[in-house]
């Protein structure tokens, strides 16, 4: 909220380490501070069409700037990127991901 966010996306499935805090705990701690919350949970390596346009729509119904949050935040930064497609172009896709310090230049031919 601080830095301006209005919304936040948990891609971060509940179990995924020890003493994380649970989807829910999150959800209630973001909306206390007036934050929108969508739960997306990506269990790496299971990526399905159903992920990204549950994404897309989040990011089109969502007030911004939105923050979307993983473990290391490579799972979110793919999400975002897959559901960018159409609405960037893929250079610019990888550009801004490397400028946030995410290597998506494999990712580049689905783009």
């Amino acid at each position: 909220v601080d830095q301006g966010f209005k919304s936040l996306i948990i891609n971060r499935p509940d179990g995924e380490d020890p003493g994380q805090p649970t989807a829910a705990e999150t959800t209630a701690a973001a909306e206390a501070l007036g934050l929108q919350v969508r739960f997306i949970p990506l269990v790496g390596g299971q990526l399905t069409p159903e992920h990204i346009e549950q994404t897309k729509a989040a990011l089109a119904e969502l007030p911004g700037p939105v923050l979307a949050h993983c473990r290391s935040g490579m799972r979110s930064t793919t999400l975002w990127a897959l559901a960018s497609k159409g609405q960037m172009s893929a250079d610019d896709i990888v550009a801004a991901a490397g400028n946030a310090g995410y290597d998506l230049s494999g990712l580049h031919g689905k783009l």
